[in-house]
């Protein structure tokens, strides 16, 4: 073989490999908004829904939904559901309370990560409003009502998976804002906030 054909070769073979390699890097910068999307489409690992309102006729049966709350210790904040479950109609809009309170003497912002638990029931669980949907920034010694207004949505009650489950925890975990961590407090926890 003469040296000509051969270095068209070595060239084909190094574009080749060359292509390959910036696909891949394209690929990794790509995964994480690509994961991302698919958890808030499928509900995948717990992640909720987002709605404008819920369905106009609600179901007779209802599901038990806890609330849970944490706070990093970095971030020098108290927080706490008001109150610790709700019996709610499905298909029925909700509104729970959370509380929080910042116990530093300076001014913090915080982000809120959530799941579902069981993750099942994450592509049935729809937020209309909630505080996860922006940072919050408290003064010192600064205490806010932080609402969530949601529904479960009535397709829970003909999934195979999830027409059995009587109770879902929803759990909210703050961080200082631009900090958050892959994995909150609760198992199957999604660093995804809606």
């Amino acid at each position: 073989m003469t040296a000509a054909p051969q270095h068209r070769n070595n060239l084909r073979v190094a574009a080749i490999a060359a292509g390959i390699s910036f696909s891949m890097l394209g690929l990794a910068y790509a995964s994480v908004p690509l994961y991302r999307l698919f958890c808030q489409v499928t509900g995948f690992g717990g992640t909720t829904q987002r709605a404008d309102a819920a369905p106009e006729q609600a179901s007779e049966q209802t599901i038990t939904v806890r609330f849970d709350a944490n706070t990093a210790a970095s971030l020098g904040w108290g927080f706490h559901a008001v109150q610790p479950s709700l019996k709610v109609r499905i298909g029925e809009q909700n509104m729970a309370h959370y509380k929080a309170t910042n116990t530093s003497g300076k001014v913090s912002t915080g982000s809120a990560v959530f799941n579902v638990t069981p993750v099942s029931a994450g592509a049935y669980f729809n937020k209309i409003q909630c505080f996860c949907f922006t940072e919050q920034t408290l003064q010192p010694g600064e205490s806010v009502d932080m609402p969530v207004v949601f529904f479960v949505d009535p397709g829970i009650l003909s999934d195979p998976d999830t027409r059995a489950i009587n109770e879902i925890t929803l759990s909210y975990t703050f961080y200082p804002a631009g900090t958050q961590k892959s994995v909150s407090a609760a198992p199957g926890a999604s660093e995804y906030a809606n």
